[in-house]
């Protein structure tokens, strides 16, 4: 038997390990494309709580995050979870370039005491989910900041902000 990987998604406001995830998405491909939002959902959490804690409280959480994380996968449209807080992706498979445009993001967001959830995207498939080519890229609030480079820590500074403050009137 091969080892299920771990993917991270997002459950509410929490970034969660989901074990088995892609492979079940692997698997529901064929059947489940035109299937209802329930089916989906409850498919999805009955298979993944096999070997996942599913907290009882939060399974309604957890079903709209696996239906949602389906429909990405699938490439049909989904609606994005809002938080309430500026979301960054940062996505290469860990090279140099992309490790330190990590590491200028964090030193802004600290240095200016920004709320934002940001993720690595590591994974050259789920990279190629973007339809982005060139990296690292950059995005903000699901918006292509930059690709193919790093950006100054200037240009950076001016987005972050500007998207701090978008993502504060809403």
């Amino acid at each position: 038997m091969t080892e299920k990987q771990v993917a991270r998604i997002k459950v509410g406001q929490f970034g969660v390990g989901i074990i088995g995830i892609k492979e079940l998405m692997e698997e529901m491909a064929e059947d489940y494309a035109n299937k209802d939002n329930k089916e989906i959902q409850e498919h999805m959490l009955e298979q993944l709580g096999k070997s996942n804690y599913i907290p009882s409280g939060a399974r309604e959480e957890y079903g709209i995050a696996f239906l949602r994380e389906f429909r990405k996968f699938m490439g049909q449209p989904y609606e994005e979870e809002s938080t309430g807080e500026m979301e960054i992706k940062i996505l290469g498979p860990g090279c140099p370039q992309c490790d330190q445009l990590e590491k200028i993001i964090m030193e802004l967001l600290a240095e200016l005491n920004l709320p934002a959830g940001l993720e690595h995207v590591r994974d050259m498939k789920e990279i190629a989910r973007y339809r982005i080519m060139s990296t690292p890229a950059l995005l903000i609030n699901g918006k292509v900041m930059a690709k193919g480079n790093v950006p100054s820590k200037d240009k950076i500074r001016k987005w972050v902000t500007e998207a701090a403050a978008q993502t504060a009137t809403k």
